[in-house]
């Protein structure tokens, strides 16, 4: 029941955020007009607020105050989410380079996890698991301090990976507040499967189910026809407690993958895709899996609820899989996705020649 309340609360409070930070976002002129600023990924029409992610992360330090206990893990988790936030702004209005961007990432995962998170071990899909906290550096700097390096360089590796992934999932209109907010649910529902950090189990239930409302409740103003943008504030903070969620709870980053495997095929395609045709792979550029399926045809509301969709069977899906069962359930959404985004490609290249 505590979870219900949470979620609607959570859902609440990002609600009455949002609606004024639309307006603030007018009046100082925190939009994207497609006219004046050209970006290749962009989908929308007209001038859109930015800045999305400021409401969302109002509603997750107000809910996190009032229904969590504040420890050091906590304090982290608020501190670097302000000052990734507080980038996504700067950057929601100066356009920073993303080699800028990507370095501030690698800065504020290796700050939250300087606050204890880490990830000791991970689960073999063919049974057991990987130990990562074999190599460990002791050093004295106001105490006495240890770092696992194995460990602590993986969940930062992971936290930038999801941050980016997450938020190159975020181009069509509903899309990353929806498939984010199911994700998170789902991952509150596996959150009292596993052993915890040093924090409780039904903290990271709740903070699970805060992060779900918190995305919930921004939903209906960025739905189709959207009133606001997430931002690169909201997209990367999203990948952020995303990330955060999976490794607070050992075992569960297999589980994230495959609830976000959609999102996660189509970054490392478009990874690919850009190094092969000699471009950066942190450049910007039209051709996502939501690209594609616009150029199908398809609604901005139809991707959206599709991605929401998928995010629910592979959520449901999560439940009830095992380790090895996720691994081949993932394997074989990539290699059905990957036929299709080639079937499209040669589908435009027939219609280009007889063109």
């Amino acid at each position: 029941m505590i979870n219900l309340i949470v979620l609607l609360i959570a859902t609440l409070t990002s609600s009455l955020f949002t609606i004024p930070a639309i307006y603030f976002a007018k009046k100082f002129n925190l939009v994207t007009d497609k006219n004046k600023r050209i970006h290749p990924a962009h989908t929308h029409t007209g001038i859109i607020p930015r800045g999305g992610g400021i409401p969302i992360y109002l509603a997750l330090f107000t809910s996190v105050l009032i229904f969590l206990p504040l420890n050091k893990i906590i304090f982290g988790i608020l501190l670097t989410s302000g000052i990734l936030v507080l980038v996504g702004v700067l950057d929601d209005y100066f356009d920073l380079s993303p080699y800028l961007r990507f370095s501030l990432n690698l800065l504020i995962s290796a700050a939250v996890i300087g606050f204890g998170l880490g990830i000791p071990y991970i689960s073999n899909p063919f049974g057991g698991v990987i130990k990562l906290d074999q190599w460990q550096l002791s050093f004295d700097l106001f105490g006495s301090h240890s770092v696992l390096v194995l460990a602590d360089i993986l969940a930062i590796i992971w936290l930038t990976w999801i941050m980016n992934m997450v938020n190159w999932s975020k181009g069509v209109d509903g899309q990353l507040p929806g498939f984010v907010a199911i994700a998170a649910f789902f991952l509150g529902l596996l959150s009292q499967r596993f052993t915890a950090h040093d924090i409780s189990i039904q903290s990271v239930t709740l903070f699970s189910f805060i992060v779900s409302g918190i995305f919930l409740g921004f939903l209906p103003f960025n739905f189709f026809p959207q009133k606001i943008m997430p931002g690169y504030g909201g997209g990367a903070l999203a990948g952020f407690l995303l990330g955060i969620l999976s490794i607070l709870s050992f075992g569960k980053i297999g589980t994230a993958v495959l609830i976000l495997a959609i999102p996660t095929i189509d970054a490392v395609y478009a990874i690919i895709r850009r190094v092969k045709n000699k471009q950066s792979p942190f450049r910007a550029d039209w051709g996502h899996f939501h690209h594609k399926l616009l150029e199908l045809g398809w609604g901005k509301r139809r991707i959206a609820i599709f991605y929401w969709l998928v995010s629910i069977i592979l959520g449901t899906a999560s439940l009830f899989l095992k380790g090895l069962e996720k691994f081949i359930a993932f394997i074989t959404l990539a290699i059905v996705l990957l036929v299709f985004i080639l079937i499209i490609e040669n589908v435009k290249k027939v219609k280009v020649l007889e063109y």
